[in-house]
């Protein structure tokens, strides 16, 4: 495999996996962030909640690709590429940084939908910009095997973000 395409597949997987192992951490925290982001007193409406968001990003996803898709047609993958896989690790520390419900209120939950509509808008730009980019690098008779890169990749950081979960969660105290 020439190197040209050992990089185009490690620099394309690398934004997959981040966009993966940023939702698996979200999905494997919603408890946490139920309880953080949403009034106390009814739990599981703050999990169903929490879990809409989660949703949402999914739905996002779609208007991604077609605002990425023809994007990276013109201006090129490559930059595309770089573009969504910032806007989803700005939205993550973004998340990251958020004041909880207690401190700013109903603004919290807000926020935090904004922000995972932007994580799932980014994602959608990257997973089929990243699949053609690959295409495009590939030789004919090793285009497929280089492009199923992209659904490992996705296991991979999926992987990651709950391995790290649990260690956190088995690390650090409950407080």
């Amino acid at each position: 495999m020439p190197s040209d395409v050992r990089r185009a597949i490690t620099g394309a997987s690398i934004g997959n996996a981040v966009e993966w192992f940023d939702f698996a951490i979200y999905g494997f925290l919603a408890t946490f962030i139920a309880a953080n982001f949403f009034p106390a007193g009814n739990e599981t409406a703050a999990l169903l909640n929490t879990f809409a968001i989660f949703a949402a990003a999914f739905f996002m996803r779609p208007l991604g690709g077609f605002v990425f898709g023809p994007l990276g047609d013109r201006i090129g993958r490559q930059r595309v590429l770089a573009i969504v896989i910032l806007l989803m690790s700005a939205a993550t520390v973004a998340i990251g940084l958020l004041p909880t419900y207690a401190s700013i209120g109903v603004a919290a939950p807000l926020l935090l939908l904004l922000l995972r509509c932007l994580q799932g808008f980014s994602a959608g730009g990257e997973y089929g910009g990243g699949a053609v980019y690959l295409a495009e690098f590939a030789s004919d008779k090793r285009r497929g095997l280089t492009v199923t890169f992209m659904a490992w990749s996705g296991v991979l950081g999926f992987l990651l973000g709950s391995a790290t979960v649990t260690l956190l969660q088995a690390l650090l105290p409950a407080a």
